[in-house]
């Protein structure tokens, strides 16, 4: 086990103080109680939000150094290594470019940019600055999800012939939601394909391989919602009957049929304002040798076919437990379940340990190209309606 002085120090900027910029403070915090192995300490130097109470709470009760309304003085603080981006989507762009100018390494969540292009602008500014990213698909760290991709890589269901990937999240489905920034194409980008279209279509490149041509379509259902007001303006806080409103401009809903390189096909849907299921991030996998699901609301269980085992012919549980990578770091035994932030204090090690070791990281902004690049063939189908080919967008 290291010693404190043989352990890299890393300090950490954190830009946007909601539900993710708390996620990742709390588990940057955690890191150390996790991982006792670790070679780096993380240390909360600075947070930022244009919300004052956010920024004292940021100080008094997660413990960063200091506090400011102003994001450059995070980019720019000398003690800073890293730089966590939890802002409005639109604002992304010109804080990484800051940040990588300034050779912050820079983890920021999904999708990097609020358009397509931002996230290529991205991509490119980390690139020739040199600095390590990273992007919050942070699903991919669940045990079960990272044991999916074994069986499939071992070849244990045979050729996988079919994909369904879908994320049904219902906190859009109340028209009394709040206009926050997620519903506006001018504060968030486009809708729920870049909000959480970007975490269905990242596990099926990670599960599958890369995804050549599709056909989709968009829908917005909810066109308009109650205004923030001062005191509310969270991302689950609703309005009042009665409440002046504004118009939603991006969309609530999107659906493809997709073509894989491997030459397998498979179906994608996303919604934020479908009623019934709460948070459905989910995934299935047919191979001829057999087939596997996982779903979000079940995460500490998958779902495991295999035909060879005819005699006991349909799905098994499989329960997640500390024979899975990670798990154990959290709660020993079988069937004892880990949760939602779990898999960011996960992710932030990762991240924190190839920054530490000096290594690129993934998923990171070439990853999150990978999926823009998806995006963007979406959006050109929606206005053409044919099917459209994957073109790679990422900048010379």
């Amino acid at each position: 086990m290291s010693t404190v002085s043989d352990r890299t120090r890393l300090g950490v900027g954190v830009i946007g103080l909601g539900w993710m910029g708390h996620a990742h403070s709390r588990s940057l915090r955690r890191i150390p109680t996790h991982f006792p192995d670790r070679t780096f300490d993380p240390e909360l130097v600075v947070c930022c939000d244009p919300v004052a109470d956010r920024v004292d709470d940021g100080v008094v009760s997660f413990g960063f150094r200091g506090g400011t309304a102003d994001w450059r003085q995070v980019t720019e603080h000398a003690d800073v290594d890293i730089v966590v981006v939890t802002a409005p989507n639109m604002v992304h762009l010109e804080i990484i470019e800051a940040a990588a100018a300034a050779s912050k390494h820079v983890l920021c969540e999904k999708p990097v940019g609020g358009t397509p292009d931002q996230t290529v602008r991205a991509e490119l500014a980390a690139r020739k600055a040199g600095v390590i990213t990273a992007v919050g698909y942070n699903y991919r760290w669940v045990p079960l999800v990272v044991e999916a991709k074994r069986l499939i890589d071992d070849g244990v269901l045979g050729t996988i012939t079919n994909y369904r990937g879908r994320f049904f999240s219902m906190y859009g489905a109340d028209p009394l939601g709040l206009l926050t920034w997620r519903y506006l194409v001018d504060e968030g980008g486009h809708g729920v394909s870049t909000d959480i279209l970007s975490h269905v279509v990242d596990l099926a490149t990670f599960l599958i391989g890369p995804i050549s041509s599709l056909v989709g379509t968009t829908e917005t259902f909810i066109r308009e919602r109650p205004l923030p007001v001062a005191g509310r303006g969270g991302h689950y806080e609703r309005g009042e009957h009665g409440d002046p409103k504004g118009a939603v401009t991006n969309e609530d809903y999107a659906g493809m049929l997709a073509r894989f390189a491997s030459g397998a096909v498979g179906t994608f849907e996303v919604s934020r304002s479908l009623v019934g299921p709460e948070s459905q991030m989910a995934f299935d996998v047919y191979g001829t040798e057999g087939a596997l699901s996982w779903n979000l609301e079940r995460m500490n269980e998958l779902q495991l076919h295999l035909r060879a085992d005819g005699r006991h012919a349909g799905y098994r549980t499989v329960f997640a437990g500390d024979r899975f990578p990670y798990h154990g770091r959290f709660v020993p035994g079988q069937a004892n379940g880990i949760g939602f932030e779990d898999l960011v204090v996960i992710e932030d090690f990762e991240f924190c340990r190839s920054v530490a070791e000096g290594r690129p990281h993934h998923p990171g902004f070439d990853d999150a190209v990978d999926y823009v690049s998806v995006q963007a063939a979406l959006l050109r189908s929606r206005e053409s309606g044919r099917w459209e080919p994957v073109q790679t967008l990422r900048a010379a």
